[in-house]
C-alpha cells in the first residue's frame, strides 16, 4: 500500500485486497477464516503508530480492533465496525471470478464489495491516517477515542463476531457512537435517473434501526411408505409443500409506522401514488409501481416470513415420513414471540395437526435516537456532499451487529455515501447477489464523508 496515495485509493486497493481473501461464511464454524483478512488489515496497520489486536474466539475466525486514544477523558467514543466475512458466491452464476476483485469500466466487481468490505475499508484508512496524523507534533488529535472494528462472523449471526466481543471483551470495541453497514443510497430524482439525466439528490439514507429476527422450525409428520404405491399416503414433502404455500399467502397486516411515509415523501412521487404507498389497505397494491424498491418498501411495512430451507427424504423410493421447514421471520417493532407463534399456528390452520412449531429465537426490533451529535454531523456531511440534501432515517430490512449495540444502549448508524447513480433498490439488489460490485466513485465519496463525520464528533 502506497502511503502517498489519497485516501480514496487506498481504500480501493485495500477493497480488493479483502475481496480477494475470499473469506466465506455458510455459517459451519470452521468457514469464513477471517484470519486472511485480518492479516491483510495488520499489514496494513504496520508503520501507523498502533498495534492491531487479534482476537480469535474460534481457530481462524478472527477479529481485528484498532483503538486511537483521544485527549480527553470522558470525551465521546466512536467505533467504525465493518465485518470482514461474507456470504458464498457461485462461480458459475457470475460474469466473473466473484473473488479476483476485477475492475471493468469504473466498477470493482466482487463477493462483498457492497456488503460491506468497502466500508470496512474506508473505515481502516480513515483510521490509519488519523494514526498517523496523532504521532506528528503538529497533527490533529482527536477528543475522544475512535475504535477501528473488523469483525468476524456478522453473516451467520456473529457468535464469533461483536456478540462474542461484547458479551467477552467489550474493552476492545465497546463505544458510545457507532458507525457500519447499510446506508448511504440517494433518494429523489429516481425518473431522471432512469432517462438517464441530471439527477437532484433530496436524501440520503442513514439506518437508525432494523426489524427482529425471530427464527422457527416446522417439523413436518407423516407417515413413511413405499414409494411405489403413493395413493392415500400421507407424505410429509406434500404437507410440507402446502404448508410452504400457506404461509407464502398469508397476508400479514400492513402497519405504516413513522419512517415509510419519510422515505415516499424523499421519493418525489405523483401525489396519487404517494397516497397510496402509505395507505395500510392499498401499499401492496401499489407495489408494482415501485420497480426495484417494492421488495424493501414491503419489507418496512410488514412482518415478513420466508421459508428458506426445506428437507425432506432420504430414499427415492420411500415417501418422506418427516420433512421440516426452516423459516427466517424479519418482525416490526411492538410484535412479540408470541405473536410470531400465533400468526405461524394462524397461517397454517388444520395442518397444524400434522406440524410441530420448534424454536424459541427472538431479537426484538431496534431503534436508535436521532437527537444526538452523531446524526447531526452525518447530517452535515450529506449535506456537503448532495447540497440540500437531508438525512432520510430508515429502518432496515435485515441484521447488522448495530443491534447487539444497541442492546447495551449504545448509539449504533448505518452511514455512507454513494454515488448519485445509485438508488436503494439497486443497493438492495446487489447484496448477497449475483456479479455485486460498486463503483470507485462511491468508494471515494464513502472515504472523504467518514473522515469528515469523525473529524465533527471527535475532533
Amino acid at each position: 500500500m502506497n502511503p502517498a496515495q489519497n485516501l480514496g485509493e487506498q481504500a480501493i486497493e485495500l477493497l480488493a485486497e479483502l475481496v480477494r481473501s475470499a473469506c466465506t461464511n455458510n455459517g459451519a464454524p470452521d468457514s469464513g477464516q477471517e484470519i486472511r483478512s485480518a492479516d491483510v488489515l495488520s499489514r496494513f496497520f504496520a508503520g501507523s503508530g498502533v498495534i492491531p489486536e487479534i482476537v480469535e474466539p474460534h481457530p481462524s475466525r478472527a477479529s481485528l480492533i484498532v483503538r486511537i486514544a483521544g485527549t480527553e477523558p470522558g470525551a465521546p467514543s466512536l467505533a467504525l465496525v465493518g465485518h470482514i466475512d461474507v456470504v458464498p458466491a457461485l462461480a458459475d452464476d457470475w460474469s466473473v471470478d466473484p473473488f479476483a476483485a476485477e475492475i471493468i469500466g469504473d466498477e470493482l466487481f466482487g463477493r462483498g464489495t457492497l456488503d460491506m468490505l468497502y466500508l470496512t475499508a474506508s473505515y481502516a484508512v480513515v483510521a490509519r491516517a488519523l494514526a498517523v496524523a496523532a504521532q506528528s507534533p503538529n497533527g490533529p488529535r482527536l477528543r475522544g477515542d475512535l475504535i477501528f472494528a473488523a469483525v468476524a462472523d456478522e453473516e451467520a449471526g456473529s457468535r464469533f463476531g461483536v456478540q462474542w466481543l461484547l458479551a467477552n471483551r467489550p474493552d476492545l470495541i465497546d463505544a458510545d457512537f457507532v458507525l457500519t453497514e447499510s446506508g448511504g443510497a440517494p433518494v429523489g430524482g429516481e425518473a431522471a435517473l432512469a432517462q438517464n439525466t441530471p439527477r437532484t439528490v433530496s436524501a440520503v439514507t442513514v439506518t437508525v434501526g432494523e426489524k427482529g429476527l425471530a427464527r422457527r422450525r416446522l417439523v413436518v409428520h407423516g407417515v413413511p411408505g413405499h414409494g411405489s404405491a403413493p395413493w392415500g399416503s400421507r407424505n410429509a414433502a406434500v404437507i410440507a409443500a402446502e404448508a410452504i404455500s400457506r404461509i407464502t399467502r398469508f397476508a400479514l397486516p400492513a402497519e405504516i409506522g413513522d419512517y415509510w411515509p419519510r422515505y415516499v415523501h424523499a421519493l418525489g412521487l405523483p401525489t396519487d401514488l404517494g397516497a397510496r404507498l402509505i395507505a395500510p389497505n392499498a401499499i401492496v397494491a401499489a407495489l408494482g409501481e415501485l420497480g426495484d424498491l417494492a421488495g424493501y418498501a414491503h419489507a418496512a411495512t410488514h412482518t415478513t416470513i420466508s421459508p428458506n430451507v426445506v428437507r425432506a427424504g432420504d430414499a427415492i423410493n420411500v415417501i418422506p415420513g418427516l420433512a421440516t421447514i426452516d423459516l427466517d421471520i424479519r418482525h416490526l417493532p411492538g410484535v412479540s414471540a408470541e405473536d410470531i407463534d400465533r400468526m405461524l399456528r394462524e397461517a397454517l390452520g388444520e395442518l397444524s395437526e400434522h406440524i410441530e412449531i420448534t424454536g424459541d429465537s427472538f431479537s426484538p426490533a431496534n431503534v436508535s435516537s436521532m437527537d444526538t451529535a452523531l446524526f447531526e454531523a452525518i447530517s452535515e456531511v450529506i449535506g456537503l456532499v448532495y447540497p440540500g440534501a437531508r438525512a432520510l432515517p430508515i429502518i432496515a430490512a435485515g441484521g447488522s451487529d448495530a443491534r447487539f449495540y444497541r442492546e447495551r444502549n449504545r448509539t449504533a448508524y448505518g452511514f455512507s455515501i454513494l454515488s448519485d447513480r445509485w438508488t436503494y433498490g439497486m443497493f438492495r439488489t446487489l447484496i448477497h447477489g449475483n456479479d455485486e460490485r460498486i463503483d470507485l466513485a462511491s468508494v471515494r465519496l464513502t472515504v472523504e464523508a467518514i473522515d469528515a463525520v469523525v473529524r465533527r464528533l471527535l475532533g
